[in-house]
């Protein structure tokens, strides 16, 4: 099992009483740490008007990060396309290429600019009544973000996020554009070429990252593209995403069969109870993100049982809690390994958030070193 890479998702979170600088800080001493430890990749997420979460964009502090580190592949999880286009994608990260060649993997979205399209229903095959997969991996009911859509924070997002009458080109357009421009081959409707410098040629993998078994995965699919998986915050769609990737899947230059990452949410301490004391904040951490306030801060155990839970805020946030892989290393190597399974990932990406930077980086040290003796 220690053959299946393990890689680090990083949202730059921002722990109560804490400072963006000293979250910057964090994130990159921890990405130091993580190429120590052995992880293979280390990724950063892109978020917008979150209090609690320092990562707005992902090429900066790839920058940042790749001149603090010399071997570990770096990378976005994603850029959301639904308020960029391809040529400042192609440009931003061939800027990071130029000094940084060979490390860079660019991973897309499509977030950011419209509302998901809803998926199709898991298959009988995937998941049973009880709400598991066949091998027992949780499988919780779908969570429906519709609510959000409305939200006065989520509209404002939208406005400052794109130019007035700015409409999101289609998804699969994009991809199209942003692979051509890499590989030099773009031409629009009227023959034109752009030849992007920096960018053209840049050595970066390209990843499409989805939550269901909707349209980003038919993309990555039918252009041969590695694609991202996501347990971690959509836990009810992992299952028919890796299936419709694989089922779109096309042989390409780049890949001759389908290649996919899948993410979790873990905590990891000495013991399962220390470790379920770290995760206390984390229900209230999601139902911030899930009421449409924006992410909080990351509270402190203690901030965190001083919250009057109701029973509308249980079910907001019960599937990213039950779904949190949270103990011993040996706990945590095991659910993952279960995820492994149930999924057929070529790779495994964690993503672990706690109040004190001391105990993520530990969390990722008593990680690494069970991985490696499986």
């Amino acid at each position: 099992m220690s053959r299946v890479p393990l890689g680090i998702l990083d949202l730059v979170p921002v722990s109560s009483g804490s400072t963006v600088p000293e979250a910057l800080r964090n994130s990159i001493d921890l990405a130091r740490r993580a190429e120590e430890f052995g992880y293979a990749r280390y990724w950063f997420a892109e978020h917008h008007l979150n209090p609690g979460v320092a990562g707005s964009s992902p090429a900066v502090v790839l920058a940042l990060t790749a001149a603090a580190t010399s071997k570990i592949r770096i990378g976005a999880g994603a850029v959301q396309l639904g308020h960029r286009t391809p040529l400042s994608v192609v440009e931003e990260f061939g800027l990071i290429d130029a000094l940084h060649p060979g490390r860079l993997d660019l991973g897309l979205g499509r977030s950011g600019g419209r509302p998901p399209t809803p998926s199709t229903p898991s298959s009988p095959s995937t998941e049973d009544v009880r709400g598991h997969a066949p091998n027992g991996l949780r499988i919780p009911p779908k969570f429906s973000p519709a609510h959000l859509l409305d939200a006065p924070l989520f509209q404002l997002r939208q406005q400052l996020l794109q130019q007035p009458g700015a409409k999101t080109p289609d998804y699969a357009a994009q991809i199209d554009d942003i692979l051509s421009l890499l590989a030099g081959t773009y031409r629009n409707a009227e023959g034109v070429e752009a030849h992007v410098v920096p960018g053209e040629r840049a050595d970066v993998q390209v990843w499409i990252l989805g939550s269901s078994g909707g349209e980003s995965a038919n993309v990555a699919g039918a252009n041969g593209l590695r694609f991202g998986g996501n347990y971690h915050v959509a836990p009810s769609g992992v299952l028919e995403a890796v299936q419709a990737y694989r089922a779109a899947f096309k042989p390409s230059a780049e890949l001759a069969r389908p290649y996919l990452s899948v993410s979790a949410d873990v905590v990891v301490a000495e013991d399962e109870a220390t470790a379920r004391e770290l995760a206390t904040g984390y229900p209230l951490w999601v139902r911030s993100i899930r009421s449409a306030e924006g992410a909080i801060p990351f509270p402190s155990p203690e901030e965190a049982r001083r919250h009057q839970w109701t029973q509308d805020d249980r079910r907001l946030v019960a599937d990213r809690v039950e779904t949190q892989f949270a103990g011993s290393a040996r706990q945590v190597a095991d659910r993952l390994e279960q995820l492994q399974e149930a999924t057929g990932a070529d790779e495994l990406l964690v993503t672990t958030i706690t109040h004190d930077h001391r105990d993520r980086v530990r969390s990722y040290e008593l990680l690494a070193e069970e991985w490696a003796t499986r």
